[in-house]
């Protein structure tokens, strides 16, 4: 049936990061720039150049004042590793990241936390987790809007969990291990879920075509989007075609990837459909997110892989489609820098990408290409990612998420 094809993840939407600064740190970003695109040269072009041009903006890092814990736990995490060696692939520019990312690195069970070099700050499990705890395959993994927790979707083990980074510990989680579901509590290959400011719960759940709102007190769905059946199509809101994304956009609306039909929606919180368009030559949409008004951005979970830009009418802006050695496989999820760049889980080449659209080069790379590994240095599927506070998805969106009118 066409929502088997691969129990979806979905990943990444992001937000326009753009951060105004002085200018004298404007001029600061824009050497960083231009050194990122000499030291890109080496890695060699894969697709024609774009030719829309997004604003550079300053990837030095800041601390917010509600980060004050969050801030001062990363910073002790760098100093640790500060004069240890990273793990980058030659060629590759630390400064195109504006600090720490994390990863699901679905076929190691873990969460890794990298700073901009390649060197490992945090995974979860570690040594404080409390011993007993299963986590197997998480998809996904986004910092919720405090930067206090990490909420990971278990696609496959159809379960969410949410992750205490000052504990190590699993808090909370939903959904049966193992067993999937319609009833209340259940799950069918969930995927990129995330934690609102009001600490309710959204998530698309996948192969029961339809997405969820839900909250941390029980299990019962305070909302359910489209009718809960085990047969996907494209009718939204009424029905949607295999669900694999629900990111947030600057308007308060979300925007909706369904696999089946290979559609992207945007929706009010309330379930109303503003339009819906088709990425162009897209088979296989992934977790598409907002880059900023008008603009979106999506991965083509197929082989070639595919990262490009689009409008709401599906007119294409931007495409990085290579071939040869930097051939992308089935990446999920592509996510807008705060400099233009555009950071890439490449799933199934086990690495982790950087990709700089004004030269189609990739300027940045953890993971050797379709070599799976656990050690420093390495990935096995990666599939899903999302940058350190204070740039995290849901963190730069706080002030503009949109509420589900549900009580």
């Amino acid at each position: 049936m066409p929502n088997q094809r691969r129990p979806p993840r979905a990943r990444k939407q992001p937000p326009n990061y753009g951060l105004r600064r002085a200018s004298a740190v404007g001029v600061l970003a824009a050497v960083a720039a231009l050194v990122a695109v000499i030291v890109s040269a080496t890695t060699g072009s894969t697709s024609p150049v774009r030719t829309e041009v997004r604003t550079t903006a300053s990837v030095r890092r800041h601390h917010h004042p509600k980060l004050t814990g969050t801030a001062a736990w990363l910073a002790s995490l760098e100093a640790r590793v500060k004069n240890q060696p990273g793990h980058l692939q030659p060629g590759s520019n630390p400064s195109v990241l504006p600090g720490p990312i994390i990863i699901a690195d679905r076929n190691n069970n873990r969460i890794l936390m990298l700073d901009p070099h390649g060197r490992v700050l945090w995974q979860f499990p570690n040594a404080k987790t409390p011993p007993g705890t299963v986590f197997k395959a998480p998809d996904d993994a986004f910092f919720t809007p405090s930067g206090t927790q990490i909420l990971a979707t278990q696609e496959s083990q159809f379960t969410l969990s949410l992750v205490s980074l000052k504990t190590s510990s699993i808090v909370w989680h939903y959904g049966h291990p193992g067993t999937p579901g319609a009833a209340n509590g259940y799950l069918n290959n969930p995927d990129d879920a995330m934690m609102l400011p009001n600490h309710n719960i959204i998530a698309a759940d996948i192969k029961n075509c339809r997405l969820l709102y839900l909250s941390r007190t029980g299990t019962t769905p305070i909302h359910i989007y489209g009718e809960t059946t085990p047969y996907c199509y494209h009718q939204p809101p009424a029905r949607f075609g295999s669900p694999n994304g629900m990111f947030p956009m600057t308007n308060g609306n979300w925007l909706v990837t369904e696999i089946n039909g290979d559609w992207v929606d945007e929706m009010t919180p309330s379930g109303h459909i503003v339009w819906s368009t088709h990425p162009p030559g897209i088979t296989y949409p992934s977790d598409t997110n907002e880059v900023r008004p008008g603009v979106f951005l999506t991965a083509s979970y197929t082989k070639p892989g595919v990262v490009e830009e689009f409008n709401q009418t599906g007119k294409l802006l931007w495409r990085f489609a290579p071939t040869g050695a930097n051939a992308l496989n089935e990446p999920s999820l592509a996510l807008p820098l705060p400099n233009g760049d555009v950071l890439v889980n490449d799933d199934w080449n086990d690495r982790v990408i950087v990709i700089d659209p004004h030269t189609n080069r990739i300027v940045w790379q953890y993971g050797f290409t379709g070599v799976p590994g656990s050690k420093p240095g390495y990935l096995f599927k990666p599939d899903g990612i999302d940058l350190a506070p204070p740039y995290s998805l849901l963190m730069t969106h706080a002030k503009t998420i949109g509420t589900p009118p549900f009580p």
